[in-house]
Formats: C-alpha cells, structure tokens, sequence
C-alpha cells in the first residue's frame, strides 16, 4: 500500500485506454515532474472501474473524489487546482439530475451493485502481486491447503450454491466432486475458459486484466478440490493484455513460491500455462475447447462422456468460466452461507454482466442474482439514451433470447430468464429502443451463428443457413406466406438435434423475437414494409417540398445523381435509380428529407 499523500487511481480497462487514459498518465507524469511533487503521488494503473460511458474515469485518494471523461488537457488543472491547493474540479465530477457527485461511492451507478468476483477491480495495480495480497489474496488457497480437505472445500462450494457464470448455470460442485471421486486417474487438469465470443461482452476480458491473480488462485483452490496438478487458461488471441497479465501473475506466483512445488509447505503442486485461441466462436464450447488445446481443429464431439470423465488428452478435465473461479477465493474466505444469503432460491450470489446497447451507462456491472431487468436497466444503466421508449433486450449473446417491455420486473436469475425465452448466458446484454427491426436483429445474430458455425453436424450447419435465407428474403421485401412457420420448425428441429449448445441455443433469437415480435414479422411479409425503417428494402426517402429550400445540397452529395430540380421546383428523389445510401437524408440542413417505411411504387419498376 503507497505512503505517498496521493494515491491517483487511473482506470486503465480496455474501453478507457481506448478513450486516452495511458496519454493522461503520461501527461500526469509531465506535470507531476514540473511541479517537483511526483514523490507525493502514487499514480495507479487500474483495472476496468465499470462505468465505461463516463471514460476515461479516475479516483483520487485519499478523499474519494471520483472525475470522469477526463482529457490529457485537464490534467495541468486536477494537478494546480486539487493537488497543490486542494480544490476539487469541478466540471470533471459526475452531474446528474443537476447534482454534482463528487465521490465515487455516491455515483448512482454502483449504488444496487455487489463485488464479489470484480471486489478488486479499478482498486488494485492488476500487475501488483504486493497489492494483490495486501486485500486478502491468496489467504483463500492458504486456508484451503492448511486447515481443509478438498472434500471439505467441495462442501463449501456446494453450500455456497455457486453455478457456472459460463452460460449453462450447472452446479459447480458436482464436476468438482466428479473428478475428485476418480480415484483410478492420477492425472486430471482444469481448464479456464477465457474465450469470451459473444457481441458486446467484455466481463470475462475485463476480470482477466483487473485481477488476474483472483483468477489464478480460484484455479488453484478447484485444482486441489480436484485432485489436478496442472491447469490451462485458454484466452482469445484478441485480448492480448488478459493474456500478458495472466501469463505474469502465473510467473509472480511461481516466483514467490505460491505455485509450483510443495505450495504452502504442502504436498499440493500445481502449474499452469496459456493457450491462446484463434477467434472461432465454438471454441467457448468446452469440447471445442479441448480439441484446441489438443492441437485439434476446434469441434464438439458428442456426450458422454462429459469432460469430467474423458476430457483434455482423455483424462478428467473441469472447466470453468472466468467469472465461476474468481467468485471461488471469496467464498472460502468469507464462507458458503455469506454467499448464498444473496441472490434467489437457485441462483445464488452475484452475476457480473456487460451493459450495452442503447443504455446510457453502459459498462461493466455485478449485481445481486435476482435483480429486476427495470433496475438494471434504469437504476445501474440509467434509462435509455434520450429518454426514447425501452423496446427489448437481449440477454445471453448471440444464443441468448429478447425480452419486451412486459418482462422489465422479471428476477434476473437462469429459471425465470429461461421461461421467457432467454437466457443468462455469459452475461453479455444489449438494450435496445423503439427504433430497433426485431427481424433485423434475429438476422443480425442467425448471421454471426452461421458464420462461426464449425459445420460438424447438419442441423447446424445446414438449417441455421436456411433460416438466414428465409430472414434475408423477409427483410428484402420477398417474404411470403408460411415463412414463419418455417422458421419455427426449423428452429425448434436445430434445437433439438445439434451436436453441441451452441447450435442448440442458436435459434433462440428467432423464436424469442417471433414469440414476442410476431407482429412486425407479418408487416414485414404481407405489407412489405419495416416500420422502424431500419430494413433498406423496405423503406425509401423522400423529400418534402414544404420543408425544402432548394440548395442543391442533397444532389450534390448523392453518389448516383438520382436527385434532380431546382431552387423554384424544389427538388425529388428518383426511386428508380435511389441505393438508399442515406447522404442526402444526413446533409439535409432543414430536415427535409424523410424516411418512408415500405417500398416505393416507383422503385417496383427495376
């Protein structure tokens, strides 16, 4: 912990450092030098803080004072104005609802959150062992190995009620139990699951570069449940820095004699490395997965047998999500009752989700199981952008299901967001407004499913392509009478018939939106027309000659020269000739220009 009279904690998630937060710190470093007070403050690189709409974002101690979407150029001030003559700024505090908030603990967006697995995220230098151990780490795998047997650690994690956070919520104590029963097999392994694939989810990357020595023991404390020796954190290529961060506190670890030989003094050895994945989506499956660390090309294979008895190289293999080891080291520290006092009946503990979408906070947050959609949505996200109408939401990735405006007071939990149509999944979630085509958002997800499809078995591969073509052909305006039905019986036959729950869940955009959207399926079918007028072919633009003044703009900027008149005349689309590129609709500088749902009569003659 730093003795220095500042601690200036700098969010340095990936969605802040892409907002400039590493030039703020140099920028810091500048000034700091300047005013020959570096040696008073202690600059530190966090983990994501979650509030990413707010970013770049930092807290400055020891008073709490949290500013937000800080500038290299503001820097000079915080460093004059808080520093030297200890005046807060601020223009670069949080305003909401005409308050200023000035402390982090007073943001409305963690209010109705709970750390459990993110405690230290966006408070400690993810690459500093030191302050990894100074909150409490690796006390957790000490307890285990000293004062506990691995049936003992098992009971604990299965009072807890803990699940897996990796999509299917199976109970995380009976793979556990399952390998440490194996008596036969001397060599087992664990597996991390770091190939986070899903649209808009980022919780697995941002625990992997926030804490990845949490991630490391909650590996470890599994592996001795277990009986394994060795363990594997497969990553995606794409998270380069979750991948540096974990490969260096493994070799932290080692270093200080946390892992390796004799642990703790014990008989426990443990050793880990990292795979990096190649990108491909069904390797979150975990056969896929294993294929990949066998050096296979990443498909699913049948089951049984399940991992747990003939997984990596054949011999047992656990695997977990992210998410599912980092809430591990908390529950052994602060036992299996503290944890299951939160959350529902069966779904217990936290759940760490990403918000996205037409939210305006988006970011990362970990909320109590159980929590309304309505309070995540409005009370952690803040409502929707401009105030516009909530429309849907889509929880559990690409496989995962929409939700309407009626399932806003629906628990947050994997039985109530599985009778409805959706589900947890990894915890990715896109919030939608009115202006959002249902059909074009089931074509969207069907699209990237049949992309990323391995092509191992049929119903996948072949129907998912099907039902694409059926979401083309509606969204172009060529839909026709039975399509949806179609798509229903498709949908339900890949559901029941793929090799792996991927392809099983893939259709679940399609039935959720038809469950729940069925109406703007048959406008689209029958009157050819999207009223949202986000499908291109179904809808056109047109000029109204009260609000044109004549400037030309419009033609001037149209690639096709489909835009003729004058000042006098005003001035007209020719549908005929019209790609629908939207220039003239974004120059119009009196908004004439307007978006028409359906097809124009005029534009049939092609």
């Amino acid at each position: 912990m730093s003795l220095k009279r500042i601690d200036l904690l700098i969010c340095c998630g990936s969605g802040c450092v892409s907002a400039g937060a590493l030039k703020i710190k140099e920028r810091f470093d500048e000034v700091l030098a300047e005013n020959n007070i570096e040696k008073e403050v202690n600059i530190i690189e966090t983990g994501c803080m979650g509030p990413c709409d707010y970013g770049p974002v930092m807290v400055i101690y020891p008073e709490g004072i949290f500013y937000q979407k800080v500038t290299p150029e503001d820097v000079e001030e915080i460093v004059n104005e808080h520093f030297l003559k200890g005046r807060a700024v601020t223009r670069l505090m949080l305003q909401d609802k005409d308050k200023t908030i000035r402390m982090q603990k007073d943001v409305p967006f963690y209010h109705k959150q709970v750390k459990v697995a993110l405690e230290n995220c966006g408070y400690i230098d993810p690459d500093s062992l030191d302050e990894y151990i100074a909150t409490g780490g690796y006390e957790a795998l000490g307890k285990v190995l000293l004062e506990m047997s691995p049936q003992e650690t098992i009971d604990i994690i299965k009072e807890s009620g803990l699940r897996g956070r990796g999509g299917g919520g199976f109970p995380s104590h009976i793979k556990l139990q399952m390998v440490h029963d194996n008596k036969d097999e001397k060599v087992k392994y664990i597996i991390c699951n770091g190939d986070e694939g899903d649209p808009g989810a980022f919780m697995d990357r941002s625990l992997l570069e926030g804490d990845p020595h949490r991630i490391l023991e909650g590996m470890m404390i599994a592996a001795y449940c277990m009986g394994a020796s060795e363990g594997f954190f497969y990553i995606r290529a794409e998270y380069p820095l979750a991948i540096t961060r974990i490969k260096q506190a493994i070799e932290q670890a080692k270093e200080l004699g946390l892992m390796g030989e004799n642990v703790f003094g014990t008989d426990f050895c443990f050793d880990a490395e990292v795979r990096t994945g190649a990108g491909a989506f069904v390797c979150g499956e975990e056969m896929a997965l294993i294929s990949s660390i066998e050096g296979e090309r990443g498909n699913p294979t049948p089951k049984p047998p399940y991992p747990a008895v003939q997984g990596l190289w054949g011999k047992p293999t656990v695997v977990n999500n992210v998410e599912t080891l980092g809430n591990i080291p908390s529950i052994i520290n602060r036992g299996a009752e503290w944890f299951a006092a939160m959350g529902t009946e069966k779904s217990k503990g936290t759940k760490v989700f990403a918000l996205t979408g037409d939210i305006r906070n988006t970011g990362l947050v970990e909320v109590p199981m159980g929590i309304t959609l309505r309070e995540l949505i409005y009370d952690v996200g803040g409502g929707i952008i401009d105030d516009k109408p909530f429309k849907a939401v889509q929880l559990g990735g690409p496989s995962g299901g929409c939700l309407t405006v009626e399932h806003l007071d629906t628990p947050v939990d994997y039985e109530n967001l599985k009778a409805h149509g959706a589900m947890m999944g990894s915890g990715g979630i896109i919030v939608m407004n009115e202006e959002k085509c249902m059909v074009n958002v089931a074509k969207f997800f069907i699209d990237f499913c049949v992309e990323e499809s391995c092509g191992k078995c049929s119903p996948c591969r072949i129907g998912l392509k099907q039902m694409l073509e059926i979401l083309e052909r509606i969204t172009s305006g060529q839909g026709k009478e039975g399509d949806i039905d179609e798509l229903l019986r498709l949908g339900e036959s890949i559901s029941k018939l793929s090799l792996c729950g991927l392809g099983q869940t893939a259709p679940n955009p399609v039935l959720s939106t038809i469950r729940y959207f069925r109406d703007e399926y048959e406008t689209h079918i029958k009157e050819q027309k999207c009223n949202t007028k986000v499908c291109l072919d179904l809808m056109h633009y047109e000029i109204d000659k009260d609000k044109c003044i004549g400037c030309s703009i419009c033609a001037s900027k149209c690639p096709t020269n489909c835009i003729s008149g004058s000042r006098e005349d005003k001035y007209t689309i020719h549908q005929i000739d019209c790609i629908k590129c939207g220039n003239c609709f974004d120059v119009c500088p009196t908004k004439a220009i307007e978006k028409i749902p359906g097809i124009h009569p005029e534009a049939l003659k092609r």
